[in-house]
Formats: C-alpha cells, sequence, structure tokens
C-alpha cells in the first residue's frame, strides 16, 4: 500500500514545479517502499541553478519560466536532431518573420540535398522584441544511417548560416547471432584475474587467455569490469566505476612484453623491463588485497623503456593513424595526464583549469613529448585489447569481450576537466535509498548536462561509444537507466536528498544503437532497482537486452519467479558484483559484512531472518525443478542455481569466474569506501587461496559448474 508524505515548510511552489518540469527536474518520486515523496524547494533550486537556471528568487522563476517558451525561437535550428531511420521529421526553422530559409542535408558522405518546405502555418511569436516567423521542413525517412548535418541558409539583410548535428539511427539492434539462438559466458573483474606472468594485477595477456580458455569450454563472451582510464601518477582510485575518462583505457593493464618493441630492446633495455616485473610478479600468490599503485609503479618503469626505444616505419604509422582517427578527445587526455604527472604533488594553476586557456595552449608545447607518451600508451592498450577479441573469436566465441560501461567519472579526472561546460557544476550522481542500500548512494561523479549534450551533437556520448566499441561483441551499460534518469545530489547534502533529472533518453539510446550498430556489437542495459514500468519496454522495442538476478527476481509474495517467467531479452545471472559471490551469499556473508560495518538500518535480526527466508525459499524453488539431490553440498546448490538461470528463456546467461572457483568474498560493498577493500581482492577459493590463469583449465569445481550449464542448455535446447 502506497503512502504519501507530508508537505514540509520547503516544499515547492507551483511556479518553481512547472519551471522544474519544464527542464526535467522532478519535484517528487516514490521510493522502493512505495511512498510518495516531496522533493524540497532547496533541492529543485540547487538542481536549477547546476542546469544555468535562476530559479532563487519568486522574480528570477517567473522570467526563467518565460525564457522556456522564448528559447527554442531564439535560433534557426535546433541544438541537434537524433532521429530513427524510417521515419521522416517536421523540422521548424525559426527566423524574423517573413524573411527567406532555405535548409539542406549534408550527409557524412558528403551528399547535399534540399529539404522541401510544408505548407504549415505556425503563429509568429515576439521575442527579445523581434518578431520572429516559424518555417517548417521535413526530413525524410529514407536517409543512411550516421552523422549528418543540416543547414538553414538565413536570407534578409542579415544573411547568415546555422548548422546542426543529424543523426540517423537504427530503429532496432537486431538480437545476438549466435549458433544456437542462445549464449552463455562467464563473468569476471579483470584485476583479480591474475597469472604468473602478470605483474601484480590481471591485464589484457590475461584477458586473451582467458577468452581462449573459455571459447574452447563453449562460451559465447566474456564481460569484464570497465577497463577506463585510472589516475596516471599518485594513488590510483581502485574503483573501476569512478574512473577518469570513460573513454580511454587504463594502462595498468598493458603487459609491457607483449610490446612489440620489447623484443627488439638491448640487454641492459630488456634487463630494467624484466627487473621492474620482479618487483611486483610474486604478488601473484597473495590473496590479499591487490597494490595497484604498485604495480603500476613498476609497470610504468618498464613502459618507459619500450617507449624510448626505436620504432620501424610502419608502427609509427601505425600509431600516427591511430592518434589521427582519435583525434582532439586523446590530446586533451594525454595532456591532462602530463599536467597530473607535473603537478602531481601540488596543486593546478587557475590559468589550466580551462582547457581553451592560453595557458593550456603553451603546455600542450612545452609537454609535448610526455603527451606523446600518453598517447603510446593508449595505442599499445588498443593493440592488445584488438589482440584479445581476436582470441575471442578465434576460439569460438559467438560475441568475445563484452566490456562495461560505468555511469560517469572522477570529479577531478580527464573527462570532467576537458568537457568542463558538459557537466553540471556542485552535483554528484548516486541512487536513493533502496531495500539493498538503505542510506542511499552518492558515487560522487558530476553527471552530464542535458542541454549541454543537445548543444554538441551528443558528440561526447559518440566519441566515448564508439572507442570503447572498438574492439568489443558486446557493450553492458551499467546503470542504463541513467540515460532516461540520474539521480542528483545537491553537494554537500546527503544521498537521500537529491532528486531525479531526466533526459533525452530517445536521443541517448538512438546514438549508442548507432555506435553498436557500427561496431556489430550487442548492447545489454543493467535495467536493475526502480524501474518506471515503460522503460524496460522502451528498451525491449530497441534491441537493448535487460539485465535479471536471480536473487532480484521475485513475485509479489517475496518468492523467486519461475524460470519461464523470466523476460527472454536478457543478460541472465545468478549474482552481481554488488552482491557475495553465491557461495557466500547463502551463508548470509551479505548480512554479516553489512552489520559490521554500520550499513544496516533495520534490526540484524530481523534483516538475518528475510535473508534466511529468502535462502529456504530459492532452495525450494530449486527442489520444485528437481535440480537437487538429497543434502545437496554447496557446490551443488551453485550449480543448481545456474541450471536454474539456463531454464529461463533468457537469450544470454553469465557466470560469475567467482562463482565457478568457490570464492566467497565479495568485491564491492556499495555505501563503503575505505571501510572495506572494494574493488582490490584477487580471485581466490573458498579457503582464500589465490586462484590463477593457470589454475583454470584443471579447476574440477570450474569444470563441473561448466558441464553442469552445458547440459541444461543441452537439455533445453533438446525440449524447444
Amino acid at each position: 500500500m502506497s503512502t504519501t508524505t507530508p508537505q514540509t515548510a520547503d516544499a515547492p511552489d507551483e511556479a518553481l514545479v512547472r519551471l522544474a518540469e519544464a527542464h526535467g527536474v522532478a519535484t517528487d518520486f516514490w521510493d522502493f517502499t512505495g511512498a510518495h515523496r516531496a522533493v524540497p524547494a532547496a533541492t529543485i533550486r540547487a538542481v536549477l541553478h547546476a542546469l544555468g537556471v535562476s530559479a532563487e528568487t519568486d522574480d528570477a522563476v517567473a522570467h526563467a519560466l518565460a525564457d522556456v517558451d522564448d528559447e527554442p525561437w531564439r535560433s534557426a535550428l535546433p541544438a541537434s536532431l537524433v532521429l530513427r531511420t524510417g521515419s521522416s521529421h517536421e523540422l521548424q526553422v525559426h527566423v524574423p518573420d517573413g524573411t527567406p530559409v532555405s535548409v539542406q542535408v549534408r550527409t557524412e558522405d558528403g551528399w547535399r540535398f534540399d529539404l522541401p518546405q510544408l505548407d504549415v502555418w505556425v503563429d509568429p511569436r515576439t521575442v527579445d522584441g523581434v518578431r520572429m516567423g516559424c518555417a517548417t521542413f521535413r526530413i525524410p525517412g529514407d536517409l543512411p544511417l550516421g552523422w549528418h548535418e543540416v543547414i538553414a541558409e538565413v536570407g534578409g539583410p542579415d544573411p547568415r548560416t546555422e548548422r546542426c548535428a543529424l543523426a540517423v539511427t537504427p530503429d532496432r539492434l537486431p538480437e545476438p547471432q549466435l549458433a544456437t539462438g542462445r549464449g552463455w559466458g562467464f563473468m569476471a573483474q579483470l584485476y583479480s584475474v591474475r597469472s604468473r606472468s602478470s605483474w601484480g594485477v590481471g591485464d589484457l595477456a590475461d584477458l586473451a587467455e582467458l577468452t581462449s580458455l573459455f571459447g574452447e569450454l563453449g562460451a559465447d563472451f566474456l564481460l569484464i569490469n570497465p577497463l577506463h582510464a585510472a589516475e596516471p601518477v599518485g594513488h590510483m582510485t581502485p574503483s573501476p566505476y569512478l574512473p577518469v575518462s570513460r573513454r580511454f583505457v587504463n594502462p595498468l593493464y598493458v603487459r609491457p612484453e607483449d610490446i612489440r618493441e620489447t623484443a627488439y630492446l638491448s640487454g641492459p633495455q630488456r634487463a630494467l623491463v624484466e627487473w621492474a616485473a620482479d618487483e611486483v610478479r610474486p604478488a601473484a600468490d597473495d590473496p590479499g588485497p591487490i597494490d595497484r599503485d604498485a604495480a603500476w609503479s613498476a609497470k610504468r618503469q618498464a613502459l618507459e623503456v619500450i617507449y624510448a626505444a626505436p620504432r620501424s616505419r610502419a608502427r609509427q604509422r601505425a600509431l600516427d593513424a591511430f592518434r589521427k582517427e582519435q583525434g582532439a578527445g586523446l590530446e586533451d587526455f594525454a595532456l591532462w595526464c602530463a599536467l597530473t604527472e607535473k603537478y602531481e604533488n601540488s596543486e593546478w594553476p587557475d590559468a589550466l583549469q580551462d582547457v581553451g586557456s592560453p595557458a593550456v595552449f603553451r603546455a600542450r608545447r612545452e609537454l609535448a613529448d610526455r603527451i606523446d607518451f600518453y598517447v603510446w600508451l593508449q595505442w599499445v592498450a588498443d593493440d592488445q585489447l584488438a589482440r584479445a577479441q581476436a582470441v575471442a573469436r578465434e576460439a569460438g566465441m559467438g560475441l568475445g569481450v563484452m566490456h562495461d560501461l560505468a555511469v560517469g567519472v572522477h570529479p577531478s579526472g580527464a573527462d570532467a576537466w576537458s568537457m568542463r561546460s558538459i557537466f553540471a557544476q556542485g552535483m554528484g550522481v548516486g541512487a536513493p535509498p533502496d531495500m539493498y542500500n538503505q542510506q542511499g548512494q552518492n558515487w560522487s561523479q558530476p553527471p552530464w548536462r542535458p542541454d549541454a549534450l543537445a548543444r554538441t551533437g551528443y558528440a561526447p556520448l559518440r566519441d566515448m561509444a564508439r572507442t570503447v566499441l572498438r574492439h568489443a561483441g558486446a557493450l553492458r551499460i551499467d546503470h542504463i537507466l541513467g540515460l532516461f534518469r540520474l539521480w542528483w545530489i545537491p553537494d554537500g547534502a546527503s544521498a537521500a536528498d537529491g532528486t531525479y533529472v531526466r533526459y533525452d533518453h530517445e536521443a541517448m539510446v538512438g546514438v549508442l544503437l548507432l555506435e553498436a550498430h557500427r561496431a556489430g556489437a550487442v548492447v545489454i542495459g543493467e535495467d536493475l532497482g526502480t524501474v518506471e514500468p515503460w522503460v524496460r519496454g522502451y528498451l525491449t522495442e530497441r534491441g537493448v537486452l535487460g539485465t535479471s538476478v536471480l536473487w532480484f527476481e521475485k513475485d509479489e509474495d517475496g518468492r523467486p519467479i519461475l524460470p519461464q517467467e523470466y523476460r527472454r531479452l536478457v543478460l541472465a545471472t545468478v549474482n552481481t558484483h554488488d552482491l557475495p559471490p553465491t557461495a557466500g551469499y547463502l551463508a548470509e556473508e551479505h548480512v554479516d559484512l553489512r552489520e559490521r560495518l554500520g550499513l544496516l538500518t533495520e534490526p540484524v535480526p530481523k534483516v538475518r531472518l528475510e535473508a534466511r527466508r529468502e535462502r529456504e525459499r530459492m532452495l525450494e524453488r530449486l527442489e520444485e525443478q528437481h535440480l537437487l539431490p538429497a543434502d545437496p553440498t554447496e557446490r551443488q546448490i551453485v550449480e543448481a542455481l545456474h541450471a536454474y538461470v539456463v531454464r529461463t528463456p533468457s537469450v544470454l546467461v553469465g557466470v560469475s569466474l567467482t562463482d565457478a572457483v568457490g570464492e566467497r568474498r565479495a568485491q564491492n560493498q556499495p555505501g563503503t569506501d575505505q571501510e572495506y577493500p572494494n574493488w582490490k581482492l584477487p580471485l581466490a577459493d573458498g579457503a582464500e587461496r589465490a586462484v590463477l590463469v593457470e589454475d583454470l583449465p584443471g579447476s574440477a569445481r570450474l569444470l563441473s559448474l561448466v558441464a553442469a550449464i552445458r547440459s541444461e542448455l543441452g537439455e533445453a535446447d533438446r525440449l524447444a
């Protein structure tokens, strides 16, 4: 039964509510308990301010409301257009009343044609003292997919040309093209899966080995954690979900020995590389927290040596081509890295805070060699990513590497610096309280401004997706609801004192689909949590797969839903990286951990009783499906849970590598920072012994789980 919270003294008035709604800012919402909650006026004003809208006084609100209606008439063309293929569009062009105007489309391959003007009457409007008219043109529905441009030639006494980006996107992505129509694969935190040859942290050479092994076992994909860039010097943020850039790669994952120039180093140079590796390789057998800083310090020493070695003309040409292709975004990222290195132990001068300042221009020249180094790092990482994906496909994987895209970026990182105008200042992104995080979450990431994205023609989203998808068969988007709305939290406020801000999901999803289509990749959206009912239907309509996690799929009585009740177009899994591995979850270690860390807002006995009831109900379901023997072992229960998921109609099934080796420790505990070693634990078995890449082919537990999955898949195919 839903309830409504009472109005407070800080409740927004009608005018503020209308202004907020006009800018996509929610003034109320339904929480996870079903209660209807009003957003305080102070939160609404802070969010509007971050969107560049003044709402501090009643007069400011009234002025801003009038501006909402006038703003579209101030430009001939909209900020940008994102359309679906096959659908025509009526484009309104605003010019001084009576002024002649013609409109063309220029496609990305250079083809130009005039748009026909329609006989549509729109009443003129006086804006800023000028009487403005509106001419309507038709954009045809048969434009090719791609990034095009609309050009308006405005005549009259003050002739001018205006332009806006036009993206024509797929109406729908096709379903995964797999031999049997369904596919399964592994999920792993790459940094945690080390080999005896890696440098204290799992890397791209290990990724290639994993895809080779898993492909041989019949897997179609390997989903890995985001490989986004982290700090180049100083302390490296452990969380792969708080990167300095979502577009570029963390060179921590580069394997130095696999860079071609390493083979041609002189003896002394080669010794420097080996000595650096010797500093961190022994850590592979240590089940304790991974030391990224030590691994990167050693690896960086070696990479500096290799970078200084000469490259052949062909290799240099390949590097130059990569640099040209990645363009200004790569140059800005490399410059940020060079500046971060230069000012490692001090504050940046104020003049360097603006990427377009004269001081930054001078820094590009002064730090040219260091910029070259950081560009080179991205190139060698890209080369090793390409190799990993090639190995995956050669091993028979239907999709290969499935990358993960984080929600946002570090507030002091490269993206936030180089694209400052795109980000809302004074805001963080997070989530309101829910049953698993009852205090809410603040991920400390600045959100993109919806209006700024439109003004850039969604170039930041396009460029990021294009780069991440270069060597991928699939892309998982963490918290895909962020393409629809994000929970904005004003700086200094608690996670519970935020509100939702809406985005143009039609444009955001369309841009991602266009880039995925061009890469031939599948898109999976992590659509867990509080989801408006229509959102999942919309994503399914566009061919974006959803996400189903066994422990979260329950009916109204709290019982696990039956396998046949799962959605078909999803990636279905038993667990997620924000929960302990299945062995730990069955043992209620998620309750123990949250109690120990003081994260529970309900009495511990109540939470523990609910966890026990959840486990019992799940075991009952497994028994109903005849998946459990009498007195099952932990391993047999884990296998039965995975068989249960395989019995669903879901087109993709994911298996956590931690479940396959018996690991019990959670990789991440939401709501914590220093209290728990988030994103630092290496892969280990149930006795906390390190499990290396070399150990996996002979792992009896892993092979048994794979056999159970393949047997169930074969039975499902037979019955189908």
